[in-house]
């Protein structure tokens, strides 16, 4: 069995799991399933405070999918949620990858 269907055999019985969602997220993005990341990310950040990492994912998916306004939204809300936490590198990376959109 592949981690994708594992995972989404784990969100069946945990649906409520943050995590799950996240590490759902990443198989997806990681499999070339952009639409289906960007679904597990979000209802990952609807469960969970985040420090900024997953919104890279998100961005990056929604470049993928060539919706440059999402990815750039993904990105500034990455910035807010990186400066929240004091994670300099990771607003100078996020701003990087907004100005070149």
């Amino acid at each position: 069995m592949d981690r994708v269907a594992i995972l989404e055999g784990m969100l069946a019985k945990t649906p409520d799991d943050p995590m799950v969602h996240f590490m759902l997220g990443n198989e997806y993005f990681k499999a070339g399933r952009y639409a289906d990341a960007i679904a597990a990310l979000t209802a990952y950040l609807a469960r969970q405070k985040d420090e900024g990492s997953a919104y890279r994912l998100l961005a990056q998916a929604h470049e993928r999918l060539g919706d440059r306004e999402a990815a750039r939204a993904a990105y500034r809300q990455g910035i807010a949620q990186a400066t929240k936490f004091h994670h300099a590198s990771m607003v100078e990376e996020f701003t990087a990858s907004l100005n070149d959109l």
